[in-house]
């Protein structure tokens, strides 16, 4: 793949909101989660963990938590991304939390970007009260959720949200 083919394919994922009753199958969130395995991690901790909920009353309390943000209960699969503090803590002290939160992130990067080359929509969710998704998952003390992930086969929305300029974002040397 070169530089523009690259630049084409991450251009044309978006976020997505609804969803068909198709289901993904086994096989495509394994591969969704392989390639998250992937992902740079500070110290190679991999400070993260990833629940897979199908389960329809789960994505029902799970958008509840989420201040009923529908689309969680209209994709079939919801992948919920967590930071693993004691994976990156044992070897970094507190540290350690900011980089399970890292690689959290990078990790579920990494799933949407799979997702769109299995040609599945995604949609980030990280509006959400983390005491009530903590409790619904049954998530240990020592685990943070960062994304809900909204994973199936969507309809694409009708246009792309415009960017803000390359330019905006760059500084030189100092802010």
């Amino acid at each position: 793949m070169n530089s523009s083919d690259f630049l084409d394919f991450i251009s044309t994922r978006s976020s997505v909101r609804t969803y068909k009753s198709e289901p993904v199958s086994d096989e495509e969130i394994n591969f969704i989660i392989s390639c998250a395995s992937k992902a740079p991690s500070a110290g190679n901790r991999e400070s993260w963990d990833v629940i897979i909920v199908t389960d329809e009353s789960v994505k029902e309390i799970l958008c509840d938590c989420a201040f009923n943000q529908e689309h969680l209960i209209k994709a079939p699969v919801i992948l919920a991304v967590c930071a693993n503090y004691i994976r990156s803590m044992s070897q970094y002290g507190e540290r350690g939390i900011l980089y399970a939160v890292e690689d959290a992130t990078i990790a579920a990067t990494y799933m949407m970007l799979a997702a769109h080359s299995l040609r599945l929509q995604t949609c980030w969710t990280g509006a959400f009260d983390d005491e009530a998704v903590s409790e619904t998952l049954g998530l240990l003390q020592h685990a943070r959720p960062i994304a809900l992930l909204a994973v199936g086969h969507g309809t694409l929305p009708e246009y792309r949200t415009e960017r803000m300029p390359v330019s905006e974002h760059i500084h030189e040397e100092t802010w």
